[in-house]
């Protein structure tokens, strides 16, 4: 399943976001508003558990987060995501992924893999800001479920009907939270109108 989050504020950064001419540091400041707003509504859900709270007056009877929450940005493009969702759960275990799409078959090539153990009430996010052909998110929540990750969601900025299309055909169970979901995909496996390659726009390489 995937949700669609239309908040305008998203939209209005989304637009920025897009624009050829944002520089790099604009860019990422961008980037990690959308993460934030977008992890904001993929966590409405999130189990909580009582606890009560002495403040300067009384008890309080507030809640905490109950499990764990790990934090798994695709490289390198998702660590463009990761210090604005740090600062929102800065609770949360880190793990990461390495890939990249192989040129010529488009498929997602794993170079590195370094993640926390899973328990019986973790949640794993995966964050990367494009969903394109779908093969690095699909890999990744394969990687997660063979190391006992068994509630996975996907946070992406922008996605596309054939990305989206491939993620809920393979795994159903992820739920998909995105800012855009773009036209379709080109002869290049690329987003259209999307916003380029993120991760070159994000560091300022070609």
């Amino acid at each position: 399943m995937h949700t669609e989050v239309k908040h305008p504020l998203i939209q209005h950064k989304l637009s920025l976001v897009r624009d050829k001419t944002t520089g790099s540091k604009l860019f990422r400041e961008l980037i990690g508003e959308i993460s934030k707003f977008l992890a904001y509504e993929a966590l409405r859900e999130i189990p909580t558990e009582p606890i009560d709270v002495e403040t300067p007056l009384m008890t309080a009877h507030c809640a905490h987060v109950k499990g764990e929450i790990v934090l798994v940005p695709i490289l390198r493009a998702g660590i463009g995501m990761l210090d604005a969702l740090s600062e929102l759960v800065p609770f949360a275990r880190i793990g990461f992924l390495g890939m990249y799409r192989d040129p010529v078959t488009s498929r997602p090539i794993e170079y590195y893999a370094k993640m926390p153990e899973a328990t019986d009430d973790s949640t794993a996010i995966i964050i990367d800001p494009m969903l394109a052909t779908a093969g690095s998110s699909i890999a990744a929540a394969d990687i997660l479920k063979r190391r006992g990750f068994k509630k996975i969601i996907l946070i992406c900025i922008v996605s596309c009907p054939e990305g989206l299309a491939k993620m809920e055909e393979v795994h159903p169970d992820v739920n998909i939270y995105t800012a855009c979901v773009d036209e379709r995909l080109n002869d290049h496996n690329y987003i259209l109108p999307g916003l380029g390659d993120a991760g070159d726009r994000l560091f300022g390489t070609k």
